[in-house]
This record gives structure tokens, sequence and C-alpha cells, in this order.
């Protein structure tokens, strides 16, 4: 009974062997690659590039579930890529070839020349795109296929023809690009996602125009200088640039919050405060730099508005003071008046008075 026992398990896991050669399962990862590393060399050196790159493939999805280091996957990598460009899978070998590549110092001397070798070699086959995307956390289609983990930019390999690019992000509106993808050419692309606009409260403007208008009174006698008029295109324009100097105000702090925003997520991905100065610096620095300068403009403009409406506003108060001096007669008790008020939140003038 026992010999038919073990028989049974034999078989058994014969069959299962037999189902899948490459199957990865359980906690023995480590020792799965080794034996899938030692196949796929067998296969290559025998010429055999479909079951080498088959057992390659199985290897590098095996090596990322075990204790490997990046130069380990890099080698793999780069060891399917070969396979791949000698069955003329141009596309997947560029791919890997250039996963391979961007551990270049983990690499063997001769692997890496070979591997730089074998990615001209495809890329003249291929269409190269670099991307850029503005928020860096949008999600990216390519013809209708998500790229997975969101990054601020990618260096993309497609098969020549028409190609369209999508991005989009809870919040702002989507952003769409085509291209002509040109075999042995690189195009570049940047999608920036704007923010969606807020809509405003309806009605409010047919409510003010619906309201009817105060009952006009007999204008009292005008003195030799108009200071009446004086003083109301002076308020209206302290009013004027005071709203306008906040407004400006307000929109470099959004953009100055937007820009410290960016800034988190960019150092969370490795960015440091010289990344931007390099010769090969991401396309997202010029988006940074842009918004920078609009932040700047923004705060200057408000800045400058504000003191304007400040002068104004003094202006047309310090008219009622001197009202007497320059008239030689005290200010008049009917018509317009204006005043300064303040609070504890808040500066303004108050206009009094009927039209």
């Amino acid at each position: 009974m026992p010999c038919v026992f073990l028989g049974v398990v034999a078989a058994l896991e014969g069959v299962a062997s037999a189902q899948d050669p490459y199957e990865v399962t359980g906690t023995r990862e480590t020792s799965t690659v080794e034996g899938l590393l030692r196949r796929a060399r067998q296969a290559r050196d025998a010429g055999r590039w479909v079951e080498a790159e088959a057992a390659y493939g199985h290897a590098l999805k095996a090596a990322d579930a075990a204790w490997t280091t990046d130069a380990e996957r890099a080698e793999i990598a780069v060891e399917l890529g070969l396979c791949e460009l000698a069955l003329g899978r141009y596309r997947d070998a560029a791919d890997h070839l250039a996963q391979g590549l961007r551990h270049r110092d983990g690499l063997r001397r001769a692997l890496a020349e070979r591997a730089e070798e074998g990615l001209k070699k495809a890329e003249r086959r291929v269409a190269t795109l670099y991307l850029g995307v503005s928020p860096p956390d949008a999600e990216v289609y390519v013809d209708g296929k998500p790229l997975g983990r969101p990054a601020p930019t990618y260096e993309l390999f497609l098969e020549p023809g028409p190609h369209t690019v999508r991005a989009e992000l809870d919040g702002h509106a989507e952003a769409v690009s085509a291209f002509d993808g040109l075999a042995g050419k690189a195009t570049s692309l940047t999608l920036k996602l704007r923010r969606a606009p807020e809509r405003g409260a309806p009605g409010a403007a047919s409510a003010d125009a619906a309201r009817p208008a105060a009952p006009s009174l007999p204008s009292p006698a005008r003195p030799a200088l108009p200071l009446t008029e004086l003083r109301i295109g002076g308020t209206a324009l302290a009013t004027a640039a005071l709203a306008a100097g906040t407004v400006f105000l307000l929109r470099a702090d959004v953009v100055h919050d937007n820009l410290a925003e960016r800034g988190v997520v960019f150092r969370r991905r490795g960015w440091t405060s010289s990344t931007c100065w390099w010769p090969n610096a991401p396309s997202a620095c010029a988006e940074l730099r842009d918004d920078a300068a609009e932040r700047d403009l923004l705060a200057t403009l408000g800045k400058v508005a504000l003191a304007t409406g400040a002068v104004f506003g003094i202006a047309t108060a310090a008219s009622f003071l001197a009202e007497g001096w320059i008239l030689d007669e005290t200010p008049a008790r009917g018509g317009v008046r204006v005043a300064p008020s303040a609070t504890g939140t808040q500066v303004g003038l108050v206009l009094q008075g009927a039209w």
C-alpha cells in the first residue's frame, strides 16, 4: 500500500509539471528563477529562441516576486530583449532592452554593449514617444490601454502608425493628443490637464436687472469745481483697483499652492532642487517655471493695484477735508458723501447720497 501511494503522488507531480513547466507557486521563487534561467540559457545557446524567450519571460516575472536585485532583473530583461530581437518582435525588444539599460552600472560590460546595439536595431523598426504629463498623477492611456502606475515622464516604444494618447484626472479636464508614429523617429508630447472650471450661481444677473430703480431727486447746485464728479470717479477707481488687487493676490496664492503640491509629489518621486537644471531635465520643469513666473506676475500686479487703490482712496477722502479751503466755504450738506471705513478684517470707503 505505501508503494501505491508514492506512485500516485509522483504521477500527480508529473501531471502538474506537464501542464505548465514555468508555473511559479509557493515560496520557492528564488529557486524557480534559477531553474528558469538555466533552461533559458540552454535554449538560447542551442538557438531555440522561442523556448528561450518564454523561459526568460517567466523568469522576469518570477524575479519581480523574489528577493532579487535591480542588477539581476536588469540582466534578465536584457536577455529577454535580445531573444525578442532575434524573433523580430522589435517593440517588445526595445521595451525590455531599455528597461535593462536603466541599470547599466549593474550589467556586465559585454552584455551592456550587446544591449545598446540591440536597442539601436530595435529603435530603427519602432516609433519612440517621449511623453510628459502634468499633473504627474494623471492616468494615461495609449490607444485605449492604461500605462499602469502614473509617472511625470514616459519613454514608450510603439508600432509605426497613428496613435492616440489620453490623460485624465478627477477635477481636471481630459487631455487628448493624436500623432502619427514613424519607424526610427522620436516624437515628444506633453499633456497638461487644466482644472475644471467652477460653475457660478445662476440668476444673479437677472435679479439685479429686475430690481426697480430708485426715484431720482433733484441735484443740488454744483460748486465751481466738479468735486462731486471727482469724488465719485475717485471712489470708483479706488474700489476697482482694490478689487483687482485682491483678485490678483488670491490667484497668485492659488498658483503658489498648486506649485507647492506638485513640488511635494515630485520630491516623493526622487526629484531634487537641481533636477530642473540638468541638460536633460523633464518636460514638466518648463511648466513649473511658467507657473512660477505667472505667480510672481500676479503678485506684483496685485500689490500695484492695491497701492493704486489706496492712493485714490486717500485722495478722495482728503478732498472732503480740503473742500472748505479750496472753495472758501463749508462742505455742502446735500449731494454725495464719501467717507473712509475700517474694520478688523477690511478697509474701504462708504459712499452715501442720492442719484
